[in-house]
């Protein structure tokens, strides 16, 4: 059974859809971050982590990335990611990579500067520039995306897990994707029944209230 720690719908919900998408069972600890809870399972406060019951000892992951990666390696059955050394996991590793530091990374800064950081610290003429990071990132995306439906091959692997769920954000955020075809996928990954189900999850433990 997995457990995982953190705030819903937040970067956790990277995790609860992956997990529908394998059809593993899990609990959700609701939780905020830099809570004392949170602080437990990751020094840094930050939201998500994962708690594999594994073996003789529980194994703690955080960071959405990194648990995408590790909950597709353990079950290489559904076929989420790839062998570690061909060039297709590599294409993979690079999407997830640039889903964390390039897609998502103008739209973290807006918030922080936003609600995030300390007041004095917040720097209010951000949004031009968050816009301008944004454009280039979809730009990007538009001409690395293949040709088969998904970010790689014909399959949905941990890579459009993060891509998709950057996309949400971004629809939340109210920053506009200037590219037909990065709209399409968004599109087509966002209405996938195993997010719904892991959304409505979500929901379920948001009403029960957090710590």
């Amino acid at each position: 059974m997995y457990v995982v720690v953190g705030m819903v719908r937040t970067r956790l919900t990277r995790v609860t859809w992956m997990l529908e998408e394998l059809g593993q069972p899990y609990d959700i600890l609701n939780v905020r971050p830099h809570s004392e809870v949170m602080n437990t399972y990751n020094p840094s406060g930050k939201v998500p982590a994962l708690i594999d019951s594994h073996g003789d000892k529980d194994i703690v992951i955080v960071d959405s990335g990194a648990i995408c990666t590790y909950l597709a390696d353990r079950h290489p059955d559904k076929k989420m990611s790839a062998e570690p050394g061909s060039a297709e996991r590599a294409q993979i590793d690079s999407f997830l990579h640039f889903a964390q530091s390039e897609l998502e990374a103008p739209l973290w800064t807006k918030a922080k500067h936003r609600f995030v950081l300390p007041e004095e610290l917040r720097v209010r003429e951000i949004s031009a520039a968050c816009t301008y990071e944004f454009d280039l990132a979809i730009a990007s995306l538009e001409k690395r995306l293949g040709d088969g439906g998904f970010a790689v091959g014909a399959r949905l692997t941990a890579a459009d897990i993060l891509l998709a769920h950057t996309g949400m954000w971004a629809r939340k955020a109210k920053f506009e994707v200037k590219s037909l075809r990065v709209r399409d996928y968004f599109s087509r990954m966002l209405s996938r029944p195993a997010l719904e189900r892991a959304l409505a999850r979500e929901d379920d433990y948001s009403e029960r209230g957090g710590l």
